[in-house]
């Protein structure tokens, strides 16, 4: 007779459906950047569970935000490098979160109990992954991002920018090739070029790829590079599932710009959206305006994403009508559907 698996325990106030929720945690997200993360703890947040982030002896830890002595939240504690102190009673935790100083019993041995809830812990691309249900002894399934280690790139780590929509929502829109000329006027968009030749996803083991061929310039408004006439720009999205995306865009002359957009679900109507940048032309020039394109454009997408109705992604084809220019779209949710998801998305 085979035993059903245990339900996991869920974050208190949950927002997700217990069984998307399930299958969403086993899945890893970034929580913040890298350089954010230091001797202090940080208070994070990542499919409704609360969470804190600190460096012990140069690790990144990634725990549960409680202290599992009274319930205080950690991240209202202190840190000096080496491990972080609870506000409440001084319980001090350090590397792999073990309880290492219990002031009132400084001789007494420490119970394990006293070890905080830790979660797996990955850097790259400037920004810390976490799972809140590993598969137990599989390697971390972290999202490729081309280019990211090439020496002739340059790596710029943009702000996050929070998003009051759920992450399915804003994958969706990074996705989305037909609303250039309308929504990001004020950035690339061009109102006379709207429409959008054929192409065709690939789906592949973490989700889908596509190469899009269009004449839309990705050059901002205003600047003094353009590009010959005629010149197909190619757009080639890959998505890893379910809420990562990548974009590389092929400039003239040999220009590659690659854009990771990962949504992290700190809710399910909360997205905190990351973006670090690979590229290989301007790589002397301050990134301050890059950072300024990004922000210009995602806010564009922002203000669509944020009153989308219903909120929450479609995932039956049948719940919104759908035009060719979707077939990325299409891809994607197919591709949410096959991970079990369900619940939460066709409410």
């Amino acid at each position: 007779m085979t035993t059903a698996p245990p339900r996991p325990v869920l974050p208190r106030d949950c927002t997700f459906d217990a069984d998307d929720w399930a299958i969403l945690a086993r899945h890893w997200y970034p929580v913040a950047l890298s350089s954010e993360i230091g001797d202090t703890p940080t208070a994070v947040r990542l499919l409704d569970e609360t969470l804190v982030a600190y460096r012990a002896r140069g690790s990144v830890v990634v725990a549960h935000d409680i202290c599992p002595h009274r319930g205080v939240p950690l991240s209202l504690g202190g840190g000096d490098g080496t491990g972080i102190t609870c506000a409440y009673h001084g319980l001090r935790f350090g590397e792999g979160g073990r309880c290492v100083q219990v002031p009132a019993h400084p001789e007494s041995k420490i119970p394990s109990r006293l070890n905080l809830r830790t979660y797996p812990v990955v850097e790259r691309y400037g920004l810390v992954w976490t799972c809140l249900r590993p598969e137990p002894d599989a390697a971390p399934v972290i999202p490729t991002m081309a280019h990211w280690d090439d020496e002739d790139f340059q790596q710029i780590n943009c702000p996050w920018i929070d998003i009051a929509a759920f992450a399915g929502r804003q994958v969706e829109g990074f996705l989305d090739v037909a609303h250039f000329g309308f929504v990001h006027l004020d950035s690339f968009g061009d109102p006379d070029n709207t429409e959008v030749p054929d192409y065709t996803p690939v789906r592949h083991q973490y989700g889908h790829s596509v190469d899009y061929w269009s004449t839309v310039s990705n050059y901002p408004h205003g600047s003094t590079k353009q590009a010959p006439p005629g010149y197909q720009w190619l757009r080639r999205f890959d998505v890893h599932l379910p809420f990562t995306a990548t974009l590389v865009v092929y400039f003239p002359d040999g220009g590659l710009l690659n854009i990771m957009n990962a949504a992290s679900p700190v809710s399910a109507r909360q997205t905190r959206m990351f973006a670090p940048i690979a590229r290989n032309f301007d790589t002397d020039q301050p990134v301050q305006a890059v950072y300024d394109f990004n922000r210009t454009v995602f806010e564009e997408d922002r203000a669509i994403v944020e009153v989308q109705r219903p909120e929450n992604l479609p995932l039956d084809p049948k719940l919104e009508v759908h035009i060719p220019a979707d077939r990325s779209s299409i891809a994607y949710r197919r591709g949410l559907r096959d991970l079990g998801l369900s619940h939460f998305f066709t409410a």
